[in-house]
């Protein structure tokens, strides 16, 4: 009897270290307390532009500034990135400060991608600090920097190697006067689209300089556009271009008139340039509400939906072998942006093939216009290049 009390003790005993053992290899140990940041970390983070970041050993976060979370590289207590991860892990290991330059998903789809320069460092014995900077804008003003470099460079290099190919033609041909005769005349064309697109580019360059006017005043708009309509008038009238011009008077912005005359110029002598032969050309002026209006409508082959959106970059061109019969540098449009912009307006385009194209700049009205015009009475526009040809087309 004593034996067999025996064997059951040890087999009670046996079943309860199992059950206690099992226990034990199902429960979490409870996580430690997390060290406390040295004091004052969190006011020198509040007053950083970067975004800020502290995890401890456990990679846990536990102190950010808003800007993380709003780049989406905090969620909770935990690192998006698994970069950032891997960084933090690296700087723990052996306390080598770190700086890395990573491209990382925008947004938990990941359809976008953004250049943050990380700098990582121990905090302490038991925390790490990451610092992260949003390079995205900085790399993408560098790349059209080197982009416009570069197309200055191919536009360039058309004129001055034509001009020294001219030359070198009116050596050999010197004692026949009729050939040098046609050379010079080419070369004269040459000489003056590139002295144009000398001058485009400077203009250009100035305007993205200046993001604001200096010492704006009352600009005449109706004024302008007549002399900008005038300025174009030769060019349209070789090739039997009607242009329409119908303003409302008293149509007033501050601003720089040349720069205004400058932009609808651009506008006019697109629309006359592009337009067949024998067509119509409408410039209209009008008070719509806060902003004035000015529309040019030509009749011409109109500009593919797919390219509208990039009509307005430096040197793009819809039809580059066309724009270079017309003379055109592919500023204009760059020119009539920046202008519209630093007079806090827009420039907006409404094309269809076929059926031609309205480019619309919107300025804001000068609020002491003389002899205000009267919003109730709605303002003459230009008559449309065609009856029927923008019913329904959409206005900014």
């Amino acid at each position: 009897m004593l034996a067999g009390f025996a064997g059951l003790l040890t087999g009670a005993l046996a079943v309860v270290a199992v059950r206690y053992s099992e226990r034990q290899q199902r429960s979490v140990p409870p996580r430690p307390a997390p060290a406390p940041i040295p004091a004052g970390v969190g006011d020198v983070l509040a007053v950083l532009r970067s975004s800020a970041i502290v995890v401890d050993s456990a990679d846990a976060v536990i102190k950010t500034s808003p800007a993380a979370v709003a780049y989406g590289l905090v969620r909770g207590s935990e690192l998006v990135h698994g970069e950032l991860r891997h960084l933090a892990r690296q700087v723990r290991r052996d306390g080598v400060i770190r700086e890395a330059q990573l491209e990382l998903p925008r947004g938990p789809l990941g359809q976008g991608r953004s250049i943050m320069q990380a700098r990582v460092a121990p905090l302490g014995a038991n925390h790490i600090l990451l610092l992260v900077e949003d390079h995205t804008q900085a790399r993408r003003v560098e790349e059209v920097r080197r982009d416009f470099v570069a197309n200055v460079s191919h536009e360039l290099k058309t004129p001055v190697g034509g001009l020294g190919l001219l030359a070198e033609a009116i050596l050999d041909a010197r004692d026949d006067p009729e050939a040098v005769e046609r050379f010079a005349s080419r070369m004269q064309v040459e000489s003056h689209r590139l002295a144009r697109l000398v001058k485009e580019i400077v203009d250009l360059s100035r305007l993205q300089v200046a993001d604001t006017l200096h010492e704006p005043r009352l600009v005449d708009v109706t004024a302008a556009v007549h002399e900008a309509i005038d300025y174009s008038r030769v060019g349209a009238d070789a090739k039997q271009i009607e242009i329409a011009e119908a303003c409302a008077p008293d149509l007033k912005v501050f601003g720089d008139e040349d720069l205004l005359v400058t932009a609808v110029r651009n506008l006019v002598g697109n629309a006359v340039a592009y337009s067949e032969p024998g067509t119509r050309v409408a410039v209209g002026g009008r008070l719509n509400g806060e902003m004035v209006e000015v529309t040019v409508t030509d009749q011409g082959q109109g500009i593919p939906e797919a390219e509208q959106h990039r009509i307005f970059e430096r040197f793009y061109r819809v039809d580059a072998a066309r724009s270079r019969a017309t003379g055109g540098t592919g500023l204009g449009l760059a020119i009539v942006k920046h202008i519209c912009a630093n007079h806090g307006g827009d420039v907006t385009v409404w094309s269809e093939e076929g059926r031609g194209s309205t480019f619309t700049i919107r300025l804001p009205a000068a609020a002491d216009r003389s002899g205000g015009a009267n919003p109730d009475h709605p303002q003459p526009v230009a008559a449309s290049a065609a009856p029927d040809q923008h019913q329904g087309e959409p206005r900014a």
